[in-house]
C-alpha cells in the first residue's frame, strides 16, 4: 500500500496540537475577562493547570512517536550535524527566553502582568518565541527527517504564526497607540528593524542572569537527554 507509512500517530499529533492551541490561545484571549473575575494570580494558576498537562502529553507523545512514518532523509551519521542541531537548539532557547525573565509572575508569586518590552531580544524580533520555535523545529526536523516530525513542525509553526497575530492584537487592545509605536519600531522578521535602521543592538541588555540560566538549562538538557527519552518510553502512549 502506498500510504502504509501514514500511521495514526500523525493524526493524533495534529489533534493534540489543535487542542493545545485552542486551550493556550483561548485562555490568553480570555485573560482580561478572567483576571477581572478571579484575579491575576488565580487566573495564572488556572492557565498553568490547563496548559502544563497538555504540554506534557504533547512532549511525551512526540518523543515516543518521533520516528513514525516515512523517513524522508537520514543525516544523523553526517559529521557535524549533531553539533549543528545542538547549537540551533541552544539558539532557539535564547529566543524562547521571555518567560524566564519573570519567573515569579509565571509561578503567580508576584502579580502576573502584561509587559510591553522594547529591549534585548525584542530589538531583534518582536516575537522571539515564534522565532525560537521555528529554529527548534528546523533543527529537529533536520535531525529526525520523518513525516511525523514534519507534521509536528508544521503544526507548531502554524500555532506560533497565529500567536504573532493574536499577541499583537491583544497588545494593541491593551496599550493602544503605545503598542502601535513599538510595533512600528520593531519587526517580526529577525533583524528586520535593525536593517531598517530603527533598532541597534545593545549588548549590555543581554548581560542578565536569565541568559546564564538558559546556558545551564541547555547543558543540563544535553546531559539529561538520554534519560528523558528513556523515561518517556516507559509511558505506553
Amino acid at each position: 500500500m502506498p500510504f502504509d507509512w501514514l500511521t495514526s500517530s500523525h493524526f493524533v499529533m495534529v489533534g493534540l496540537l489543535i487542542g493545545f492551541a485552542i486551550a493556550h490561545s483561548g485562555l490568553a484571549a480570555l485573560r482580561p475577562f478572567g483576571e477581572k473575575r478571579i484575579g491575576a494570580r488565580l487566573y495564572r494558576v488556572l492557565f498553568a493547570l490547563v496548559s502544563l498537562p497538555l504540554a506534557t502529553v504533547l512532549i511525551v507523545y512526540f518523543i515516543n512517536h518521533r520516528y513514525d512514518g516515512l523517513r524522508l532523509w537520514n543525516v544523523q551519521g553526517v559529521p557535524g550535524v549533531d553539533v549543528a542541531v545542538w547549537v540551533l537548539s541552544g539558539i532557539s532557547f535564547i529566543f524562547l527566553y521571555p518567560a524566564t525573565f519573570n519567573l515569579l509572575e509565571i509561578a503567580a508569586i508576584q502579580k502576573p502582568q502584561v509587559h510591553l518590552f522594547e529591549s534585548g531580544i525584542i530589538r531583534i524580533t518582536r516575537h522571539p518565541q515564534m522565532v525560537g520555535q521555528v529554529i527548534w523545529c528546523i533543527a529537529h526536523t533536520l535531525w529526525l527527517g520523518t513525516t511525523f516530525m514534519v507534521v509536528t513542525s508544521i503544526g507548531l509553526i502554524l500555532h506560533h504564526v497565529f500567536g504573532v497575530w493574536h499577541g499583537d492584537r491583544r497588545l494593541s487592545a491593551r496599550y493602544g497607540e503605545a503598542f502601535e509605536a513599538v510595533k512600528a519600531r520593531t519587526s517580526i522578521v529577525p533583524f528586520g528593524a535593525c536593517l531598517r535602521g530603527q533598532q541597534s543592538l545593545k549588548f549590555s541588555e543581554f548581560l542578565r542572569p536569565a541568559y546564564a540560566g538558559i546556558a545551564v538549562f541547555v547543558l543540563l538538557l544535553w546531559w539529561a537527554h538520554p534519560l528523558l527519552i528513556s523515561s518517556t518510553q516507559r509511558v505506553g502512549w
